[in-house]
């Protein structure tokens, strides 16, 4: 499970849970400089990164045999450059508002989180984009509770603690000349080499980023994928639509488990 910007795998808490009590190992990644990973103040926050840190860990650290992928947000271009660069090992995915591909469109409040000095103090000295989150990314703010806030807020107390949030925004590869640019092309051409794996689209219809057009964007890549959308849920449907979509996802998983574990037993 891979979050994005500004979460940490405390989003998928009850995935987890739900995950494990339906027999499989779940795995929820914190990324450098998010959750309770380390936080270097002098690191390379980009894609390429953390897709090579992802391969170490499932491939080297963890060896894990086959992997099926539950993406949220940023996790959706890491996750596929991970599952280009190991595709014999990837059984499925689920895609929950993401992109691994370029569109043109930016909120502009994204935008100024981006601009020099500006974006700094915004996201790093006022921990901003955490807050904000908390507000605009969920279509019911007032149902998270205190607990979930503090949740979400905990490994972010401090200005060196939101390093990696500035990163991915600056990250976000607007320009040709972006160095992040190329490495987001690649995986987009090579997503068609992704279409023989099952695939699952759950989607919150009220995201302010990552909108219907993407949606419909996945579509043309994946036409065959099965789509659940959630048309009161934000951009974090996993606390918007928490019952449905991790029902919807665990059966989803137990589906394409069942023949190994049913081979398993006999």
């Amino acid at each position: 499970m891979l979050h994005g910007n500004p979460t940490w795998s405390f989003i998928f808490r009850d995935l987890v849970r739900d995950v494990v009590r339906g027999g499989a190992r779940a795995i929820a990644v914190d990324h450098v400089g998010c959750g309770l990973s380390d936080k270097p103040q002098r690191y390379p926050y980009r894609l390429a990164r953390h897709v090579e840190n992802l391969a170490h860990l499932l491939d080297h650290v963890l060896d894990l045999p086959e992997v099926h992928l539950v993406l949220h947000d940023w996790g959706g271009a890491i996750g596929a450059g991970y599952a280009l660069h190991s595709l014999p090992k990837i059984r499925s995915l689920v895609l929950m508002n993401t992109a691994a591909f370029f569109l043109p469109r930016c909120p502009l409040r994204i935008r100024l989180a981006r601009l020099p000095g500006l974006g700094e103090f915004g996201v790093r000295v006022c921990n901003g984009f955490v807050r904000a989150s908390l507000r605009m990314a969920t279509a019911a703010p007032e149902k998270l509770t205190p607990a979930v806030r503090a949740g979400y807020l905990a490994p972010y107390a401090d200005y060196s603690d939101r390093v990696a949030h500035l990163g991915f925004v600056r990250d976000i590869p607007l320009s040709p000349r972006h160095p992040t640019r190329p490495v987001l092309e690649r995986i987009q051409t090579g997503l068609p080499r992704l279409a023989g794996i099952p695939k699952l689209l759950c989607w919150g219809m009220r995201d302010f980023v990552f909108n219907e057009s993407f949606l419909e964007k996945w579509l043309q890549f994946f036409p065959d994928a099965a789509v659940r959308r959630f048309p009161t849920a934000g951009h974090f449907l996993l606390e918007d639509a928490r019952i449905e979509v991790n029902a919807a996802i665990c059966d989803f998983l137990a589906r394409q488990t069942a023949p190994a574990a049913a081979g398993a037993a006999e």
